[in-house]
Formats: structure tokens, sequence, C-alpha cells
């Protein structure tokens, strides 16, 4: 699977598309940890948000065909995801801020954190619970934004189109969010650390989203 990682997003769909069914897996391990953290960041169990990600990527695998290239593949798997995690949650309130912008050239906030031995030891878990508490303190509408930022990377047009809400409404939650999470955060902890998705869960992954295709025997409608 390594030789074919070279391969770009759009190169691997149209491979799969074509009937290489089996290169998906590369689509999997790609994005699963940006589904782990957005699953996570609305307060869903591991357990609950392994499910999120396995009915996530079969949707993803049936919608294939449909990808439309005007937006990037990640945007488009993680907005799949959070339709997901809106049916789940059921309630989903937005609400329409005005007040003070933020730089969205700004460096983030926690990458001027420095690594010891000693953190990197402490952080080898899957979370941290100071971390997942501190930020479970935090209303949904700014913890989703800071997480599809912050951690998942995603632009302000991204993060703004991922959740149908204009781009000054994203700026403003990440604002707001950095403001409640900044001094329990950025103490010690980096965003690579917080809700990491262990290759180890990320193998288990493949392997049920693979066993569900086949049970479902899913490649006869691709196309």
């Amino acid at each position: 699977m390594q030789q074919f990682e070279k391969y770009s997003d759009i190169e691997v769909i149209q491979k799969v598309i074509s009937g290489e069914i089996e290169l998906f897996e590369i689509l999997i391990r790609r994005y699963n940890s940006y589904l782990y953290k957005t699953g996570r960041s609305y307060n869903y169990s591991h357990e609950d948000t392994q499910d999120l990600m396995q009915d996530t990527l079969i949707d993803v695998y049936l919608s294939l065909s449909k990808f439309e290239i005007r937006s990037s593949f990640k945007t488009w798997v993680i907005k799949i995801m959070l339709n997901n995690c809106y049916r789940k949650q059921k309630t989903w309130v937005s609400q329409n801020f005005t007040s003070a912008e933020i730089n969205e050239t700004a460096t983030p906030m926690f990458s001027n954190i420095k690594h010891t031995d000693t953190n990197k030891a402490v952080m080898n878990r899957e979370l941290n619970f100071v971390v997942e508490n501190a930020l479970y303190q935090i209303p949904l509408e700014y913890r989703i934004v800071f997480t599809l930022r912050e951690f998942n990377g995603l632009t302000v047009a991204e993060t703004a189109d991922s959740l149908n809400i204009s781009e000054a409404n994203v700026k403003v939650r990440l604002n707001r969010a950095k403001t409640m999470l900044r001094k329990e955060v950025e103490k010690a902890y980096t965003p690579e650390d917080i809700f990491e998705f262990n290759l180890i869960y990320c193998d288990a992954m493949v392997q049920r989203v693979i066993n569900k295709l086949q049970e479902m025997d899913l490649a006869k409608n691709l196309k």
C-alpha cells in the first residue's frame, strides 16, 4: 500500500471508482485522524466516535463519484462527518455573532510550545483528561470551530463551508474559543497531543470499514 502514497486524493479517487477498490484504504488512513478529532470534539465517547467514523467512511465511499474538485477532499470528508454528528446529536444551534474578528493569518496558538521528553511520555496516551475536560467546558459552537481550525488545519473559508456559517462567524468563534481555552491548554499541550488517533486504532478502523464494504458488497454502487 505504501507505493500508492505518492498519489493525490483525486488520483486515488479515480482509481477506486475505476475498480481498484482496495485503494480506498489510502483515503481511510489519510483522514481517520481528522474524523476522530471531529467526533471527539462533540463529546462523543471513543466507541461512539468510531461508529460515526465508520458510517462517515461508508458514506464517503458511496459518494466518491459525486465529489467535486472545487473544494478540498479533506473539507468534503469532514463535512460528511459533521452531518453525521449533527444527526446523532439532534441539537445544533447556530448563533450569529458580529463582534470582534481575529487575524486570519495569525500563528496558531500552539505553535511555540516546546516539547520535552517528559511531556511526550505523559502525552503518549489517546487522550489527556485535563485537556479533554477543558475543551468540553466550551460551548459546542466554539469547540467545533476551534477543532476544525486548530486541530484539523482547515482555513477560515473551509471551516465556514463545513459549518454553513459566514467567515466572520468563524473568526469570532475561534477568537472566543481561544480566549476560553488559552490559559488551560496553552500551558503544556500541542494539537498533535490532543485527540490523537493512535495508529492501532487507525488499523482497526481500516479493517472495520473494509469488512463493512465487503459485507455490503458496495463495489458495484460506486459508478
